[in-house]
């Protein structure tokens, strides 16, 4: 799981500055941190059971469910709503992807698509497949902690990104700042920025 999650995001974020090298080692160390205690070493229920006196009879649920003592029910809720989640986020961080791709080989601004929701939809994408999977579905001490530190990381990374669109394009990307958030869609939007991250490019 650890190869083939980690083959897919470098597949589609291949970092090539010293601040995407960054944030991309932050994912690649949730990714391992959250398959390894999934299928491994179970270190979040050692150190909790050791630190908070957190224990158990039989626990066969995951982090969340156990501590509010829903068991098995809540860990099938948590699971359908991480997959979702993390579903939605995988088809829009690729469908964002390409999107660039293809706009910086045409030279052009895209603000279409995907982009009519949020300047960085490739980005949104990332944090919910990363929030579902990591934080809803099978949620450790290290994926939750990390989780903040890695949005920040890519936020600061957007705004660097979004200096330079300013330096190419001018007012035009000014005008495309005032209409359009830079990460998190308008409430009304969420729904219609999930359909289109799901729907086949031409």
């Amino acid at each position: 799981m650890v190869v083939i999650v980690s083959w897919v995001f470098y597949r589609y974020f291949a970092p090539r500055g010293w601040r995407e090298w960054t944030g991309a080692g932050l994912v690649q160390a949730f990714i391992i941190a959250l398959y390894a205690e999934m299928f491994g070493f179970p270190l979040t229920v050692y150190v909790l059971i050791r630190t908070f006196g957190l224990d158990r009879e039989y626990i066969s649920a995951n982090l969340w469910s156990t501590l509010v003592g829903l068991g098995e029910t809540g860990m099938f809720v948590s699971m359908l709503v991480g997959y979702s989640l993390a579903i939605i986020g995988v088809g829009m961080f690729i469908h964002g992807w390409r999107a660039v791709y293809k706009a910086r080989h045409d030279d052009r601004l895209v603000t279409d698509g995907q982009y009519r929701f949020v300047r960085h939809p490739q980005y949104t994408g990332l944090f919910l497949a990363l929030f579902g999977e990591g934080v809803i579905h099978w949620p450790t001490i290290f994926s939750v902690v990390l989780f903040p530190v890695i949005v920040l990381a890519y936020y600061l990374l957007a705004r660097k990104e979004e200096r330079g669109m300013i330096r190419k394009f001018g007012d035009e990307y000014r005008a495309y700042m005032r209409k359009v958030p830079m990460l998190l869609p308008r409430p009304s939007r969420w729904k219609e920025l999930a359909k289109k991250s799901q729907q086949p490019r031409s």
